[in-house]
């Protein structure tokens, strides 16, 4: 494979992750009236979005940390892993507090997509490239 076009698909790829972890919000925002109706969770309603907030955010600097010492693909695999799988949890929730819980796990690995994401983005690209990426 060419250079130029890896570097395009690796690129490709991590805006995927990157807008995976965007449009949460929107999916679960349209979901919530529903949910709210099957599982009976209107009073911890605020939870599901701020959870996910809490743990994205705490954890960044953590998933930052943790891509120095141990490689940045295999911890943006990891965050990777980790947000579909609080994903796929979250759909499958049977009640209110699970759907907390899991989008808790959805939100670590959001703290690790962007930043991760961001640094990948810096690796493969040259300072005079990066403002165009």
């Amino acid at each position: 494979m060419q250079p130029g076009r890896h570097r395009r698909i690796v690129t490709a790829a991590l805006l995927l992750g990157l807008s995976l972890t965007a449009i949460e919000a929107t999916a679960v925002a349209t979901a919530m009236p529903t949910a709210i109706a099957e599982l009976s969770g209107v009073g911890r309603y605020s939870w599901v979005f701020a959870v996910y907030l809490l743990t994205s955010t705490a954890t960044m600097p953590l998933f930052g940390k943790l891509a120095d010492l141990y490689g940045r693909r295999r911890i943006y695999h990891l965050s990777v892993a980790l947000f579909l799988l609080g994903s796929a949890l979250s759909g499958l929730a049977t009640t209110f507090v699970g759907l907390i819980g899991f989008r808790a796990l959805q939100g670590l690995g959001a703290g690790g997509v962007s930043p991760v994401a961001i640094t990948l983005i810096g690796d493969i690209y040259g300072l005079e490239e990066r403002g165009r990426v």
